[in-house]
């Protein structure tokens, strides 16, 4: 009979530490919302990054160095993004 009162005591205290571990996690949801209020990228990157876009499904859009045609949709982004940041444009630093 002992044994049932000891994993009875255990399965209340998962229960309560369960409780407060979701509690914790909407605070922190909160925090990064606040921190994301000011505009990470201007207004004009995206007319850039929609410029690059339509020159890719065009078929004129070209890589740096080797010159081969741009297909791929992340790549023309990422093409918009670095011609904005040469530009002097509010973007994020590359990772």
């Amino acid at each position: 009979m002992a044994t049932k009162k000891t994993a009875s005591k255990k399965t209340a205290a998962k229960k309560t530490s369960m409780k407060t571990a979701s509690k914790k996690a909407p605070a922190k949801k909160a925090a990064a919302k606040k921190s994301s209020s000011t505009r990470k990228y201007s207004p004009s990157v995206g007319k850039d990054v929609e410029r690059e876009m339509k020159a890719m499904k065009q078929g004129k859009l070209t890589s740096g160095r080797s010159g081969k045609k741009v297909t791929s949709r992340k790549q023309a982004i990422a093409i918009g993004l670095s011609e904005a940041r040469k530009e002097g444009k509010k973007v994020p630093p590359k990772k």
